[in-house]
């Protein structure tokens, strides 16, 4: 867990090994609390049963001190699982959100670089059509439109058209981030692969750029 300075002076900010470590305590109470169990299980009473007998005397056929001792570190350890578990989906929120944030960070500092005439990833796939009323067609995407992101797929990954049908597939009623170079100007839109009246999740062509066509 790193302390970074904000406004508001010193503030945690959780790492993965973080949620590791909590995952792992949470682990370590579940196993006390049925070595606990097991112990009640042995003296077969369990967690509600008599510790008196017929005639309301304590009963000599246990151990007492062990059952009390059992019952007692159960409830205790039950508040701290219940307490854990809060820790762990504070944590997972705050990781995430804090993952997010610096995504759309990236996100906007690309932006901002290829706005300002930074170095711009070269275009490794054309749209040579568009139906009307399709996805794609919704998404705003056009014909001529040079493709340098498709969700997972860019510059530095891109082998074939096969790599863009995989995220197709895998990404039915998802939205997908896909920049294309349009009159000369880096453009970005959310594509949303789905079911349409027409064929496919797209409804539009996409083409390779052979290399140094670009």
């Amino acid at each position: 867990m790193k302390t970074t300075e904000g406004n508001n002076g010193a503030t945690m900010t959780i790492t993965a090994n973080d949620v590791k470590n909590l995952i792992k305590k949470k682990d370590d109470i579940e196993e006390q609390i049925k070595a606990y169990y097991d112990v009640l299980d042995d003296q077969g009473v369990g967690e509600e049963g008599s510790l008196v007998d017929a005639e309301g005397f304590p009963r000599s056929d246990v151990n007492l001190y062990q059952i009390r001792t059992a019952r007692h570190n159960i409830s205790c350890l039950q508040n701290d699982h219940k307490a854990i578990m809060v820790d762990i989906e504070d944590a997972l929120h705050k990781l995430h959100a804090r993952e997010k944030s610096k995504h759309e960070q990236d996100e906007c500092q690309q932006a901002e670089a290829m706005e300002q005439g930074g170095p711009r990833p070269s275009p490794f796939a054309r749209v040579d059509g568009v139906t009307q009323g399709s996805p794609a067609c919704r998404a705003g995407i056009r014909v001529g439109d040079e493709v340098i992101e498709f969700g997972s797929v860019n510059t530095g990954n891109f082998q074939n058209l096969a790599n863009i049908a995989s995220v197709v597939q895998h990404s039915e009623g998802k939205p997908l981030r896909v920049s294309v170079i349009r009159d000369d100007k880096p453009t970005q839109m959310s594509l949303t692969p789905q079911k349409w009246s027409g064929r496919g999740l797209l409804g539009c062509n996409i083409v390779p750029i052979p290399s140094g066509d670009s």
